[in-house]
């Protein structure tokens, strides 16, 4: 079986730039894959992507001309059908085997398999290899009708009629497979040995490739051309930091922003920008922010972060004089500069409390009102908390802070720049001579927007940022706009998430049942409904928990065991995670984690409620004596040590009642004929139920 490299590049019109690092991989994966299942690939086969802004191509190491053959036992018929009783064939099996092209003596290479329930008849037979011309058509339509196209378009073909449907209009097809072409077509193309290289800077407008492998070589020396996205992000990166460099200064990072830039150019050239200084008066995140998502540039910082007027220019071409090309992006700039700085310089003409009003006119849910009143909700749910965690002094700022939040969505600026919401808000504060604690409490009462983003900075920020987390979750929960599925339109699960790193990172001192129900009360139309509210939420919320948990490497038995319990402080549970995992690795773990599983399971059973309480008189057996008087030890050093929030030592002291719960249910009878006998003895269980369950329900650790 001859073996060559493999190469196949579909060549089309400009891709869309934010989908063409996912549209590359998934061409040369989808197509390797396919061609590997059809067995036209040796074992050490490999894929290489390429993709520029006008190709998606894939080279695939190893592949054959032609599958080996291969035997597959194919099912015929049921025996029942296929053999009278006898055991001889029937004529439906004959007719079978004479539509295969075999004759009668064939029924004696039968054989009888089972097919679920029934037995059916087999025949083992030699299936022809896939010739690499079948299995590439094949591969390359796979390919093509999987790829994950954000939008897809319909474009007339050459002759006029026919039309196909693709991201963009496809205009060649190359498939080589060594130095030969392989005769396969797609898109209404005929795959050839040709394709085109950069627009203006390629030597030759057509590149015929010699070989699958000089693909990439060829490309870049004769077209102009780096096709491999990583190669040509590494390339732009290096001119970035090397041009950066020159300046003493470093360009700003983004991978996104990298990523779209690898996707618009095919050969990258940096080159250096600037603008007039007097536009560094405008926050620098407005500026940045307008010359990364408007025009592409990467700006450029000092040594402490801070803006400078200087910016850098991926360029497609590589002109003798790049004076025009700089020129160009520097008269491109300034309008969206100086709208900018216009937007600034108007917005600090009117206070933010002046635009308090105005949220009156911005809907928020037609359900729960204006943003006017959804602030005023915010407000009094940040005071609230604010005066648990701090007193007067934090209440009131906190207060100040939640009423400001907002306005900024009145503002110019945030209206052309909706991501810098909460950013102007706190320059604007702090313009006014507000406090800095207020001012960057707006901007931070958006946080944490992500994963791994940051927490607020102050107190005054956590506080906000907590009522305005819970307003949204607690209000959106209240008119039953709940996450179904995939499903969140309000990022309802990310809000959850935020609330429980607040709580849980902060250490705040804030019973999680508690502020729900004083969020609930904020709401006009809460209803008879509000206990299933409360409990929906908390569900919601615990649900989100333990996800977070599991994702940060504990596992489920402990994560089970602690939010089980619900405790009342989420603030709590890291510790408590952390006892359990110690617990666990003790030598009486597994015992003690059995034994409560079955007090657990005992409890259950009995009729009415058990009281943890023991009669010392109606104590008979040697063992339960023993096991009450261990009790009577272990629990006031455990409870004293819970209390004292040392939960790994309050469990660790458990470890002593091993040998008599052992004991105790080894030789007592719990259900005793004696009512009040089994009474005492469940109170006894009880007892030591409630000593073992109050950091984690250890049964959940049973295996």
């Amino acid at each position: 079986m001859s073996y060559k490299n493999l190469l196949v590049e579909l060549f089309v019109e400009e891709l869309p730039p934010k989908a063409l690092k996912k549209l590359g991989e998934a061409f040369s994966s989808t197509l390797f894959d396919t061609l590997k299942a059809q067995g036209l690939t040796a074992v050490d086969s490999a894929t290489t992507s390429f993709a520029s802004p006008r190709r998606l191509a894939a080279h695939i190491t190893a592949v054959a001309s032609q599958a080996a053959d291969k035997q597959i036992s194919q099912k015929l018929m049921p025996v029942s059908v296929g053999l009278d009783a006898d055991g001889n064939a029937t004529p439906a099996l004959l007719k079978r085997l004479n539509g295969m092209g075999l004759s009668e003596n064939a029924v004696a290479q039968l054989t009888r398999q089972m097919d679920g329930k029934n037995e059916a008849l087999f025949i083992a037979i030699t299936q022809t290899g896939a010739t690499l011309q079948n299995g590439l058509q094949n591969a390359v339509e796979v390919a093509i009708s999987n790829l994950p196209i954000p939008k897809v378009m319909t474009y007339q073909l050459a002759d006029g009629w026919s039309s196909v449907n693709f991201v963009r209009p496809a205009h060649s097809l190359l498939a080589l497979h060594g130095s030969d072409v392989v005769a396969i077509s797609a898109l209404g193309l005929v795959a050839g040995n040709q394709t085109q290289g950069h627009r203006f800077e390629a030597a030759s407008p057509i590149v015929t490739i010699k070989n699958a492998d000089s693909y990439a070589q060829q490309l870049e020396t004769e077209g102009a051309v780096i096709a491999g996205f990583a190669e040509r992000r590494a390339e732009i990166e290096r001119q970035l930091n090397a041009a950066a460099a020159g300046q003493n200064l470093k360009p700003i990072e983004d991978d996104a922003l990298l990523d779209e830039v690898t996707a618009l150019v095919e050969r990258p050239n940096v080159l250096l920008g600037q603008f007039e200084e007097i536009y560094l008066e405008v926050p620098q995140e407005c500026l940045i922010l307008t010359m990364k998502a408007n025009q592409k540039y990467f700006p450029l910082l000092d040594t402490h972060g801070k803006l400078t007027n200087k910016f850098l220019i991926v360029s497609n071409i590589n002109p003798a004089d790049p004076s025009a090309v700089i020129g160009g992006n520097e008269r491109v700039v300034r309008p969206r500069l100086a709208d900018a700085k216009f937007f600034f310089d108007q917005d600090r003409k009117k206070s933010l409390e002046s635009r308090i009003t105005s949220l009156d006119k911005v809907v928020y849910h037609n359900k729960l009102g204006s943003q006017g009143q959804r602030t005023e909700r915010v407000t009094a749910i940040a005071i609230a908390i604010g005066k648990q965690l701090g007193g007067v002094d934090l209440a009131a700022k906190s207060g100040l802070a939640a009423q400001l939040a907002k306005t900024d969505l009145i503002t110019d600026m945030v209206g052309e720049f909706p991501e810098l919401q909460g950013i102007m808000g706190r320059y604007y504060a702090q313009h006014e001579g507000l406090d800095n604690d207020v001012a960057f409490a707006i901007e931070d009462h958006y946080k944490p927007r992500f994963a791994g983003d940051d927490l607020p900075r102050n107190a005054v920020g956590i506080a906000v940022a907590l009522a305005d987390k819970l307003e949204t979750l607690v209000g959106l929960f209240s008119i039953g706009e709940k996450p179904t599925g995939d499903k969140d339109p309000f990022a309802l699960r990310r809000q959850a998430l935020g609330i429980i790193r607040m709580l849980i990172e902060n250490k705040l001192p804030l019973p999680f049942t508690a502020l729900i129900k004083s969020v609930l009360s904020a709401f006009d139309h809460q209803t008879t409904e509000s206990t299933a509210t409360i409990a929906a939420i908390k569900d919601f919320c615990f649900d989100r928990l333990s996800v977070s948990l599991r994702e940060n490497g504990a596992t489920p038995q402990e994560v089970d065991a602690v939010l089980s319990l619900e405790p009342a402080l989420l603030s709590e549970i890291p510790q408590r995670l952390t006892a359990v995992r110690t617990f666990a690795e003790l030598a009486e773990a597994p015992a003690l984690a059995a034994a409560n599983k079955r007090v657990s399971n005992i409890l259950k059973k009995a009729e009415g409620e058990v009281q943890a309480q023991v009669n010392a008189s109606l104590l008979q057996e040697p063992a339960e004596i023993a096991l009450n008087a261990a009790l009577g030890k272990v629990k006031p050093e455990a409870d004293t040590l819970f209390e004292n929030g040392d939960y790994t030592a309050s469990l660790k002291a458990l470890a002593a009642l091993k040998a008599p719960v052992d004991d105790f249910f080894d030789n007592v009878m719990v259900n005793a004929d004696n009512p009040a006998l089994k009474a005492n003895r469940l109170g006894l269980l009880a007892t030591l139920h409630q000593a073992m369950n109050r950091v984690a329900d250890l049964s959940k650790l049973a295996s």
